[in-house]
């Protein structure tokens, strides 16, 4: 039985969505979600978000790659 959250995102190799936003990204990386807003802050991360106002989204491209995960 699937949890409310993994209901909520598909399986990163089913997203479909060039972005995705921190919640995703944090489900995805098991990571909590002020970590990543950390990581953009300053730069740190493995990862980099594009800034969208005042949201930040996450390449789905670059979290597949970081994962070993398959388009």
């Amino acid at each position: 039985m699937k949890t409310k959250i993994e209901q909520q995102f598909p399986p990163l190799e089913l997203e479909t969505r060039p972005t995705v936003s921190t919640a995703a990204c944090s489900f995805y990386l098991r990571k909590a979600e002020q970590t990543l807003r950390i990581y953009a802050s300053r730069e740190t991360g493995p990862l980099r978000p594009i800034r969208v106002g005042a949201h930040l989204h996450w390449k789905t491209a670059d979290i597949r790659k970081l994962l070993g995960v398959a388009a």
